[in-house]
């Protein structure tokens, strides 16, 4: 599957996506396209899904008659996405030609550290 990521997908997702042909948008230099811009240059290059955390997109394109899918992480915070990598990567899987998936990525939990015990 050939996967382009959005301006605002990390980088090191590329990572967890073996035996994808992965993309950014920056490298093919996109990065200034408009949303439908993009969606129309990714599918002339070829590419099956966008991944972006943009979740206006859903509400300024028509995916209808498209033949790229779009998955939409609700987040674009490193470690939401890398400890969610697996549902990311099921999300391709189960995401069709002109359909759109969003992918609600939880926060972590802040630890809070409690402060050194004074000696005095």
């Amino acid at each position: 599957m050939r996967l382009l990521f959005d301006r605002n997908v990390p980088v090191p997702l590329r990572r967890p996506m073996p035996g994808h042909d992965t993309a950014f948008a920056r490298e093919r230099g996109w990065s200034e396209l408009t949303n439908g811009d993009l969606l129309a240059a990714a599918e002339a290059a070829g590419f099956d899904m966008l991944l972006t955390a943009d979740r206006n997109l859903r509400y300024q394109q028509n995916l209808s008659g498209r033949r790229i899918g779009l998955v939409v992480l609700s987040t674009n915070h490193w470690t939401s996405i890398r400890v969610n990598a697996p549902r990311i990567l099921a999300a391709f899987e189960g995401t069709g030609q002109g359909q759109y998936v969003e992918v609600e990525l939880p926060r972590p939990t802040l630890l809070r550290r409690m402060p050194p015990v004074g000696d005095g």
